[in-house]
């Protein structure tokens, strides 16, 4: 796999090589003063994610860095750094800023480690995580996002395998993946993403129906351990899992 910088990768996002693109930010660097509307996001980060106890620095460097407001509809834009979801069309949402922040750090993902997303949505979550230097595979259930999403991501130069697909039995051929972030609320945990993670690795997600949280699953030796972070409302997880769970 060849690594480039951002601006290399912008020349050549469409290639049959896979790329990942490195924009310095999985260092901990700061997105360059230049960038359209950096302060912006600077004042996000500072504002409402590290000022809520989001520490990680090279999680707060990639939120600094990806352009959140190319993921939102147009008629959003103004609203992109804002502290609160936005509707991207067919029913779905782009998470509050500290949300995405909170689930990447709890995700704890390092260089060259596999993710697997359930809900690209707009892609701005999985953008994300490819700043961080993680391999992502991405799965959308509504066709026009993941479409959108995908043709988005390849634009900007991050490498992100993402397809239309139900999410519930994950992603089986990338498996084993070091971290998984499900951006929509199951009933329950699915099985098949609770097994296609290796020892060690860490499930991110919203879990409920009307009473939500979100969960911290990771898989040890012997089994998985869970732990209750925080009250959430995600819009819930469609498709094979409300017919599991009926």
């Amino acid at each position: 796999m060849r690594t480039l910088t951002t601006a290399s990768c912008l020349a050549v996002a469409l290639a049959a090589s896979p790329i990942r693109c490195t924009p310095d930010v999985a260092r901990g660097d700061e997105a360059p003063p230049s960038h359209p509307r950096a302060d912006e996001r600077a004042r996000m980060v500072e504002e409402q994610i590290a000022a809520r106890g989001v520490k990680d620095p090279r999680v707060l460097a990639a939120l600094r860095a990806v352009p959140r407001h190319l993921f939102v509809p147009e008629a959003e834009r103004s609203l992109a750094y804002a502290d609160r979801p936005l509707s991207i069309g067919h029913d779905q949402t782009i998470s509050q800023p500290y949300i995405v922040a909170l689930m990447t750090e709890l995700a704890a993902v390092a260089p060259g480690q596999k993710v697997l997303e359930v809900g690209t949505g707009s892609g701005y979550q999985a953008a994300v995580l490819a700043a961080l230097g993680a391999k992502v595979w991405s799965i959308e259930i509504v066709q026009p996002l993941a479409k959108r999403a995908g043709a988005l991501l390849a634009s900007l130069g991050y490498a992100v395998q993402v397809r239309h697909g139900d999410g519930y039995r994950g992603w089986p051929a990338a498996a084993p993946f070091d971290a998984i972030l499900v951006t929509a609320a199951p009933p329950r945990i699915p099985e098949p993403l609770k097994q296609q993670l290796r020892v060690g690795g860490r499930l991110v997600m919203p879990l409920g129906t009307r009473s939500q949280e979100l969960i911290l699953l990771t898989r040890t030796e012997s089994g998985f351990t869970r732990r209750s972070v925080l009250p959430v409302i995600f819009v819930p997880m469609t498709g094979e899992v409300q017919r599991q769970d009926h």
